[in-house]
């Protein structure tokens, strides 16, 4: 579990650069720029949490705390969701969504687990007792 969250974590990132990379040579033609800030709203929260997910990886690896594991968990829950459900209300006229209005209320539910994530990373962090090393 730990080896798979860092290697999603790394996943993350270097799909957000693809995306902001297509965004910003792909879409710039095709989206408003209302749309295409959108976009890039997605891809700045998905590498905020991408580094989020190593930070809780790498600090389990010191303080061996499950809450950790956990808060990287609610991270990528809430990327797939926030920025996924981004990505898709941006692009939705071009990829013939518009009728998906459901989508809208996807994304403050995963913004939900990204504050759950954050505080599960303090809870984490809170429990623990600095190990000493030499």
């Amino acid at each position: 579990m730990i080896k798979l969250m860092l290697q999603i974590g790394i996943l993350l990132l270097l799909l957000a650069v693809i995306l902001g990379a297509f965004g910003a040579h792909s879409l710039e033609a095709k989206l408003s720029t209302e749309q295409l800030q959108t976009f890039e709203t997605g891809v700045r929260y998905q590498f905020y949490h991408g580094i989020a997910i190593l930070l809780a990886i790498l600090l389990y690896f010191h303080y061996a705390q499950r809450l950790l594991i956990r808060a990287a968990q609610f991270f990528l829950v809430g990327t797939i969701l926030f920025s996924g459900s981004i990505y898709l209300l941006a692009c939705r006229e071009i990829l013939g969504l518009a009728s998906w209005t459901w989508l809208g209320p996807i994304t403050p539910i995963g913004g939900t687990f990204f504050i759950m994530g954050w505080i599960l990373l303090l809870l984490g962090i809170s429990k623990t007792e600095h190990k000493k090393t030499n």
